[in-house]
């Protein structure tokens, strides 16, 4: 699948214009510099993507060619770890920027993303950003702002996680996939498999389903296929209270 433009990576995607409706937050860097990012006369400053459900729309190792505001839908980002295996770094939500990372900085993607749900994409190309950073001094400044804080919570998280055990990081795993995407049901938000939990924790497949099964016993979650309801979000989050619970929100 081709990332050299948009139209290629999105083959079953419409392409159109419009302006940002995501949030009114003056916290996201997007909403509050909206009048710079989506009115500009600039080319591909109002591009919106659409990309299905399981669809890799950032491949890692391609080059970098701009980034992505998430207007609606769940996405997953990945990287490769040792041996191959998949390794992901975050979960992303709507409001949130993917291929950040990338930008300004390397010719190449050193993650990927893949769509959870179906989903729609902002997208700026380097170009444009790249204008539009230089013309505005104030938006350059904020985008420096946000990349020190993403850099210090990355740093908080490695620390952190380094120092739990398997069923410290499964449970630091579940506690900050229920406080992004919250309830439904009784059940986290977001339903996903003993694999991908195991990805983002940082172990194998077999100790999530350990780990799970002693949850249940203690009647701390409850199961049923993918979903995992939490009965008792204190006791959870008191095992790994030492750890920082709230660095990675």
């Amino acid at each position: 699948m081709s990332l050299s433009a948009p139209k290629h990576r999105f083959e079953n995607s419409t392409v159109l214009d419009s302006t940002c409706d995501v949030c009114d937050s003056s916290d996201c860097v997007i909403n509050e510099h909206s009048e710079v990012l989506f009115n500009s006369n600039l080319p591909q400053s109002n591009t919106i993507l659409k990309c299905k459900k399981g669809q890799q729309f950032i491949m890692e190792g391609a080059p970098v060619n701009g980034l992505f505001f998430i207007k609606s839908g769940v996405v997953k980002v990945i990287r490769t770890g040792i041996n191959g295996r998949e390794q992901i770094v975050r979960f992303a939500k709507p409001c949130e920027i993917v291929g950040h990372r990338g930008f300004g900085t390397q010719e190449y993607y050193s993650i990927g993303a893949i769509a959870l749900k179906d989903t729609e994409l902002h997208y700026f190309s380097k170009e444009y950003l790249q204008d539009v950073l230089l013309a505005n001094p104030r938006f350059t400044y904020d985008m420096m702002l946000f990349y020190a804080n993403e850099l210090n919570r990355s740093e908080n998280k490695v620390k952190s996680i380094s120092q739990m055990t398997v069923r410290e990081r499964v449970i630091d795993s579940l506690l900050y996939i229920h406080r992004k995407f919250g309830d439904l049901r009784g059940y986290i938000n977001l339903p996903l498999s003993r694999k991908e939990y195991a990805d983002y924790a940082g172990t194998t497949e077999e100790q999530v389903i350990r780990v799970f099964s002693a949850l249940k016993k203690e009647e701390l979650i409850t199961a049923k296929g993918k979903k995992i309801g939490i009965n008792d979000i204190d006791l959870l989050k008191k095992e790994i209270s030492d750890h920082n619970y709230f660095l990675d929100s």
